[in-house]
C-alpha cells in the first residue's frame, strides 16, 4: 500500500547520477544559447525550446522524487533540503532563457511562436509575465533566496504539524485521524475531537502565527518588488483568469450563502439538534454509516469509471497495479491527500490517508480524476502539462460526481439521504468554504505588520460568520481552526480555484446528466489531454460555456439548488433520524 518510486530513480543513487548528469548539461545549454536568442533561426529555437524541455522535465523528475520522499516520512527534511538547493544552483544555468525571450523584438517573438506547436501557449504566456520580471542578476538573487524564505516556512509548518499528536481517551492520534473523529455519528466523540484539535493547536498558535507572518510579509516583498497590483494577482496570472473573473465568483457565491444556512438548518432538524455546532457540520444522518475499506472503494470507484469512460478505468487501474498510491496514515507522513503529476516520462503520484470513511472513498475519487488528468496531458509535454489550478480541479470534483452518481441508486432511503448530506457538504467545503478561506486570506494580506495570534482568530470568525449565519453555532475552539489548513501557508490565495473548479464541473455535469450533447465524453477526455496547452477559456468554450460571463456562475449555483431540492424531497425518511 506504499507507492514505488522507481519510475522516478531506482534509488538514491541514480538520482544524484542524474542531478550530475543534468547540471553538466544546463551549463552546456547556457553557453551554447545564452545571449543569442535574437539570433537563432526557427529552426535553431526550436531546438533549444526542446532542450530547455528536457532541462526543466529532469528539475521536475528529481525534485518530485525527493519531495514524495519527505511527503510520506517527515525526517527526510533533510534530504528534501539537499535537492531543493540543487535545483537553485543549477536551474541558474537555464534562468536567462525566458527571460532572454521577453526582451526579443516583437516580430522575434512572433516568428518562434508561429512555429512552436504545442508550446505556442506556454511562450504566449511568457509575455504576459513580461511586466513583472526583474532583471537576470535580481532574478537569479530571488532564486537563490528561495530556499531560505517562504519555502523554508513551508517546511518548517510541514515537519510541526507531521510529529504532533491529540491526545484522545489516553489515545494519541495524528492529525487525519482526529479529524476523521469529527465525522462520527456519537456527539460526545465528535465535541472530544474538536476539544482534542483545539487543546493541542492552541499550545502550538504562537509558531503557526508566526509561520503565517512570515510568509505574508515574505509574499508582501515579492509582490512589491514584481509590481504585482495586488496580493492576489499572481495567483491570477498563473490561473490564466482575471481579477474580475475572481470577484464575480466571490460575489456570487457569498450572495447564495443563503443554501448554506438553509441546508444546516435542516440538517439540525433532521439530527434532532436545538443547535447545531461547529463540531456538527460533518454528523452523518445514520447511526450506522458504512465503512469503505481501501478494496471496497477501490472496486466502487473502477465501476463508476468505467460507466463514464473505459480510458478512465484503465488508467486508474494503473494507478493501483503499479503502484502509484501511498495510502494509510503513518508516523511522519504528511496529512491530506494529493495527486503529484510528477512528469510525462513516468507518471502521477497519490497520497492518501485512507480512515474507512465514506468521505475517503470520494478522496480516492478525487484524487485519481486529478491523476487521469496528469496522465492524459502528458502528449503535450512538460511545458505543456502546467494546468491551470482552475481547470486541473475539473477532473477531480467530475470523479466525485461520477461516484456518487454510481452509488446513490443502489442505497436505501435512510442511506440515500444520508449520501446527499455528504455530498451536499463536500460541495459546501469545495465551494462555499474555500471562498470563506479566500476572504479571510484577504483579509489577512490586507493588515499592516505583523498580526497576533488573536488577530487571526478574529479575521477567522469574521469570516466564518458570514457563510454560517445563524445556522451554526460557533464555539470558542473554532476561532483557532484556521491554524491547521495548509494552504495559507503553502499556496497563498490557493484556495478559491477549488471554488472555482467545482462550479465549472456542477456546470459540466449538468450538461453531462442532460444528454443535450452526444459527444461529451469526447470532448471531455479532449479537455483532459490539452493539459495547460491551451487557456482555461478556449478549453471551456468546447463546451459551449463563456467563463468570462457572470452568467456562468449562476449555472453552477442554480445545479447547487437542485441537488438541495432533491434532499429536500427525500424528507419522508426524516423520521428515522430524530
Amino acid at each position: 500500500m506504499n507507492w514505488d518510486l522507481s519510475a522516478l530513480y531506482i534509488d538514491d543513487e541514480a538520482l544524484e547520477v542524474d542531478v550530475k548528469r543534468v547540471e553538466q548539461k544546463a551549463k552546456t545549454f547556457e553557453s551554447l544559447y545564452k545571449n543569442r536568442l535574437k539570433i537563432l533561426s526557427t529552426t535553431d529555437f526550436l531546438e533549444a525550446l526542446s532542450e530547455y524541455e528536457a532541462l526543466s522535465q529532469t528539475f521536475g523528475k528529481f525534485m518530485t522524487y525527493a519531495f514524495l520522499k519527505f511527503a510520506t516520512d517527515s525526517s527526510n527534511g533533510g534530504f528534501y533540503a539537499k535537492y531543493q538547493n540543487a535545483y537553485a544552483n543549477i536551474s541558474e544555468h537555464t534562468l536567462f532563457f525566458e527571460l532572454e525571450f521577453n526582451k526579443l523584438t516583437k516580430a522575434k517573438q512572433q516568428e518562434f511562436i508561429e512555429v512552436a506547436s504545442i508550446y505556442k501557449y506556454f511562450l504566449t504566456s511568457l509575455l504576459e509575465q513580461k511586466p513583472y520580471q526583474l532583471s537576470s542578476k535580481e532574478e537569479r538573487i530571488l532564486l537563490k533566496k528561495d530556499n531560505t524564505s517562504a519555502s523554508a516556512w513551508s517546511r518548517l509548518f510541514d515537519e510541526h504539524f507531521s510529529r504532533l499528536k491529540f491526545d484522545f481517551d489516553g489515545e494519541q492520534l495524528c492529525e487525519e485521524e482526529v479529524l476523521s473523529k469529527m465525522h462520527n455519528s456519537n456527539r460526545e466523540v465528535r465535541k472530544k475531537a474538536a476539544n482534542s484539535l483545539s487543546k493541542t493547536l492552541k499550545k502550538h498558535q504562537d509558531l503557526i502565527a508566526y509561520i503565517y507572518n512570515m510568509i505574508k510579509a515574505d509574499h508582501k516583498v515579492d509582490c512589491e518588488l514584481r509590481g504585482y497590483k495586488s496580493p492576489e494577482t499572481f495567483r491570477h496570472m498563473h490561473n490564466k483568469i482575471s481579477q474580475k473573473s475572481v470577484d464575480a465568483l466571490v460575489k456570487s457565491t457569498e450572495e447564495s450563502f443563503s443554501l448554506v444556512h438553509e441546508y444546516y438548518a435542516k440538517k439540525a432538524e433532521l439530527l434532532g439538534l436545538e443547535k447545531l455546532y461547529d463540531y456538527d457540520r460533518y454528523a452523518p444522518l445514520s447511526s450506522k454509516e458504512r465503512e469503505y475499506d481501501f478494496e471496497s472503494s477501490k472496486a466502487i470507484v473502477l465501476s463508476a469509471f468505467e460507466k463514464f469512460s473505459p480510458k478512465m478505468a484503465y488508467i486508474a487501474q494503473k494507478a493501483f497495479d503499479e503502484k502509484w498510491i501511498d495510502v494509510f496514515p503513518k508516523e511522519g507522513k504528511r496529512g491530506g491527500a494529493f495527486s503529484h503529476p510528477a512528469t510525462p516520462d513516468a507518471h502521477p503520484y497519490v497520497l492518501l490517508n485512507h480512515t474507512n470513511q465514506r468521505r475517503d472513498l470520494f478522496t480516492m475519487a478525487h484524487e485519481l480524476g486529478h491523476a487521469i488528468h496528469q496522465y492524459l496531458s502528458r502528449n503535450v509535454g512538460y511545458l505543456g502539462t502546467n494546468t491551470p489550478l482552475t481547470t486541473s480541479e475539473t477532473a477531480s470534483v467530475f470523479a466525485e460526481m461520477l461516484v456518487f452518481d454510481s452509488i446513490k441508486d443502489d442505497l436505501n432511503e435512510t442511506e440515500k439521504i444520508a449520501l446527499y448530506a455528504s455530498k451536499i457538504e463536500d460541495i459546501f467545503a469545495t465551494l462555499y468554504r474555500q471562498i470563506n478561506f479566500t476572504t479571510f486570506e484577504r483579509a489577512v494580506h490586507a493588515s499592516d505588520g505583523e498580526l497576533k495570534k488573536e488577530d487571526f482568530n478574529a479575521l477567522w470568525m469574521a469570516e466564518s460568520k458570514k457563510m454560517f449565519g445563524s445556522s451554526v453555532v460557533l464555539s470558542k475552539n473554532y476561532e483557532i481552526w484556521w491554524s491547521y489548513i495548509p494552504h495559507f501557508i503553502h499556496s497563498p490565495f490557493y484556495c478559491y480555484s477549488y471554488s472555482y473548479g467545482q462550479l465549472l464541473v456542477l456546470a459540466l455535469y449538468g450538461l453531462y446528466k442532460s444528454g443535450k450533447t452526444t459527444d461529451f465524453v469526447e470532448n471531455y477526455s479532449a479537455f483532459l489531454s490539452a493539459g495547460g496547452s491551451k487557456s482555461p477559456k478556449e478549453l471551456i468554450e468546447r463546451f459551449g460555456f463563456d467563463i468570462e460571463s457572470v452568467e456562468f456562475w449562476k449555472i453552477g449555483i442554480t445545479e447547487i439548488k437542485k441537488l438541495l431540492n432533491e434532499f429536500k424531497g427525500l424528507q419522508d425518511a426524516s423520521r428515522t433520524f430524530k
